[in-house]
């Protein structure tokens, strides 16, 4: 990949590493607590559980995404960003600019995510 590539992907790869950082998400805590007042009436307190489960699910997400960008910045410093980490071909830039982080050929990627959904079934 040529320098001026690796540089925009660089870029693009720390402005969404700010964003989540700057998003609040991470740090909200506001669907994290129950209040007395919940506690009394049953649907309160379902409703509040449910946005707890949202919350922690939005966190989840924006954290896993978090570390796929530190890893992706640390293999465009060694450099190995945009090679799949299966077989070692180039990653196409198109899968690149809309998933900058992506570690795996299109080929690999959907092998993972079927191996993860036979996973699910069976556990």
């Amino acid at each position: 990949m040529e320098k001026a590539e690796l540089k925009k992907f660089k870029e693009l790869l720390l402005k969404m590493k700010s964003d989540i950082i700057n998003s609040g998400v991470l740090n909200s805590r506001e669907d994290l607590q129950v209040s007395t007042d919940d506690l009394a009436d049953e649907a309160d307190l379902a409703n509040n559980v449910i946005n707890q489960q949202v919350t922690f699910n939005m966190r989840n997400r924006e954290f896993a995404k978090l570390r796929a960008i530190e890893v992706a910045l640390e293999r465009i410093e060694d450099g190995t960003y945009g090679h799949c980490e299966e077989c070692d071909e180039a990653i196409g830039k198109k899968r690149l600019e809309h998933q900058p982080w992506a570690d795996l050929c299109i080929t690999h990627a959907e092998e993972r995510e079927r191996e993860e959904q036979r996973f699910k079934r069976i556990g």
